[in-house]
């Protein structure tokens, strides 16, 4: 069990971490599929994101329908695009919406929930 110095420690570490925030994309490779995602945090994407596929509950039926298919192996998770961690917070969610659309027409991806 952790002292109580131990879990302020990790408490403060984990509020002075830096945003994570930008573009992603699920890579399939064995169908030639594409889904781009926009997030504030890419690391907790990629977890919720293979968490639900896993457990046949994600809410993108075709990607659900996809990995069902192909199976986990046939599918990769990339980082596009990460914005700056200065930006304005009043700014991201519209930076993140413009740049996901951007990366969804160069790749001829569907659109993830994000």
């Amino acid at each position: 069990m952790l002292s109580s110095a131990e879990r302020k420690e990790i408490n403060r570490k984990y509020k002075e971490q830096k945003p994570n925030m930008g573009i992603f994309a699920v890579r399939c490779a064995a169908g030639g599929l594409v889904w781009v995602g926009s997030t504030r945090n890419l690391d907790a994407a990629k977890n919720s994101h293979w968490f639900a596929l896993g457990h046949g509950s994600h809410r993108d039926r075709a990607l659900q329908e996809a990995w069902n298919g192909y199976g986990a192996e046939a599918f990769v998770y990339e980082v596009l695009e990460k914005l700056d961690e200065d930006l304005l917070p009043i700014a991201v969610a519209d930076v993140l919406k413009e740049k996901r659309g951007l990366w969804v027409e160069q790749l001829g991806a569907r659109v993830v929930l994000s």
